[in-house]
């Protein structure tokens, strides 16, 4: 009979032997499935140092399921073929840039990696922060006569969320059609009690790729990040604003959070809402729901041009970074951006790089409290490189959540798209290119007075950091591919 120390010797030696295969093949299928060394050499690194657990890490977030089955399904498919659905009219509303300009190349860009096109005669007024979006949004829908679709991240009960569902359970007894998609990892909590809530009233809700045992690595990794409202096909909204109190209230010590949002009149409203039917017709359950039924002719209310920019782990590009790095790569005069979590990988701190020792003015405004210390400080292991070439970063004493790019005084990116590769690569979101000189030089007012009121960081201040805080960076580097 063994005893209780041979015995624990064979588990040692099963445990070895167990997390020596796991190690081994897990390494093996990230060199022959990774895309690009940096990424594959930081998962090496997980599943070596975290035994079993960083192999499990890496099939939950690592693998590359674009060459796998779930996006070559029918649904997927089914979700494509929604484009032909669109009014003849839609192509009559594009807009032809001067060849060779900063606009018409990344229009360019677009129509190819994302098949939209600019549209013409849009009107679009830029949102500030929760009170005045959910103010606009809510007036909008309390004028729908025919139907309101939703599509958030983020549902969290509360206050908005509240008063949501008592205007959407009015506008029901007026005969509006309701519908709802949300995603299943940003809104775990809406598996319960609060989805009742909306079905009870009669509004039709689904989650996009809800989280089971059958797709767990699917649905875990591959979120849904947009944020859309539709009010009768005729106005839209979008950004990256959320369905949730922290934009109303300061609820811990960052704050009342910040962002930016965008209202939308004219033929752009189509293109943002091809974006939801495409969801929302992968997501339903609705017999007999038509897309074309929802999608209408536009008139021309403005003079703002305007492209949908939309792109997901599907997509055969990366349309978020394509489109980001195209609009760095072609700026003479200056760059502004604004987001919580630059960690955007090589491809794009190249483009930045570039830009600034060509003499181009480039501006990162960042907070400098954050709800992920990770994303932090792998934001911040990069300060040092980008200073020492002459990059203005800012530090804002608040939360911001806004997601804006913006060169020269010709094109604006508003939208969802973060600067990380959970954007880039795993995420489906949604911007709105605006050409508008006017749109953007008031917005370039905005963000020059947020500069001002930030702190401008300085290259050899910086560089008198704590070690600690050097070591935590130096130690984010390694899985700033990861986040």
């Amino acid at each position: 009979m063994l005893d209780n120390h041979h015995l624990a010797f064979m588990a040692y030696k099963v445990f070895i032997a167990l997390y020596f295969l796991v190690t081994l093949w897990s390494i093996l299928v990230i060199i022959y499935y990774g895309r690009r060394s940096t990424k594959s050499i930081s998962w090496v690194l997980v599943v070596i140092v975290f035994p079993i657990a960083g192999a499990i890490l890496y099939y939950l977030f690592g693998v590359n399921r674009r060459k796998f089955k779930f996006f070559r399904s029918k649904e997927f498919e089914r979700r494509r073929k929604i484009r032909s659905f669109i009014p003849d009219s839609y192509i009559s509303h594009k807009y032809e840039f001067d060849s060779h300009t900063l606009s018409d190349h990344v229009a360019k860009l677009i129509m190819a990696n994302a098949q939209s096109i600019p549209l013409k005669g849009n009107d679009i007024e830029v949102l500030h922060d929760g009170e005045p979006t959910f103010n606009a949004i809510f007036e909008e829908m309390e004028k729908a006569k025919n139907f309101i679709h939703v599509q958030y991240y983020i549902l969290e009960e509360g206050k908005l969320l509240r008063k949501m569902i008592e205007l959407f359970e009015q506008k029901i007894k007026e005969g509006v059609k309701i519908r709802v998609i949300y995603d299943s990892f940003g809104s775990y909590w809406m598996r319960g009690r609060l989805r009742k809530k909306f079905e009870k009233i009669g509004a039709k809700i689904y989650p996009m790729m809800p989280i089971r045992f059958g797709n767990l690595l699917f649905s875990l990794n591959y979120r849904n990040h947009r944020k859309i409202v539709i009010v009768d096909g005729k106005v839209a909204f979008t950004g990256g604003i959320n369905v949730s109190d922290k934009y109303i209230k300061a609820e811990n010590e960052l704050g009342k959070w910040k962002d930016t949002h965008l209202k939308m009149v004219g033929p752009i409203v189509n293109g943002l809402h091809l974006v939801f039917l495409k969801d929302y017709f992968f997501a339903n359950k609705e017999d007999g729901f038509k897309p074309e039924n929802y999608l209408f002719e536009q008139d021309e209310v403005g003079n703002v041009t305007a492209q949908v920019v939309a792109g997901g782990p599907d997509s055969e590009q990366p349309v978020i970074m394509q489109q980001y790095i195209a609009m760095v790569s072609r700026a003479k005069d200056f760059i502004y951006i604004s987001n919580p979590y630059f960690i955007p990988g090589e491809a794009f701190m190249q483009a930045i790089k570039i830009a600034a020792m060509q003499g181009v003015d480039v501006n990162l405004l960042v907070p400098n409290k954050s709800d992920s210390i990770a994303a932090k400080f792998a934001m911040f292991s990069q300060f040092e490189e980008l200073l020492n070439i002459g990059v203005n970063i800012y530090l804002r004493s608040d939360f911001s959540h806004s997601k804006i790019l913006m060169v020269d005084d010709d094109v604006t990116s508003i939208g969802t798209g973060n600067f990380d590769y959970r954007s880039f690569e795993h995420n489906y979101e949604t911007n709105i290119l605006i050409y508008d000189h006017e749109i953007t030089v008031s917005l370039k007012s905005e963000l020059e007075k947020l500069c001002d009121r930030a702190k401008n960081m300085d290259l050899e201040e910086f560089k008198k950091r704590p070690r600690w805080h050097k070591f935590l960076e130096g130690l984010a580097k390694f899985f700033k591919p990861l986040l």
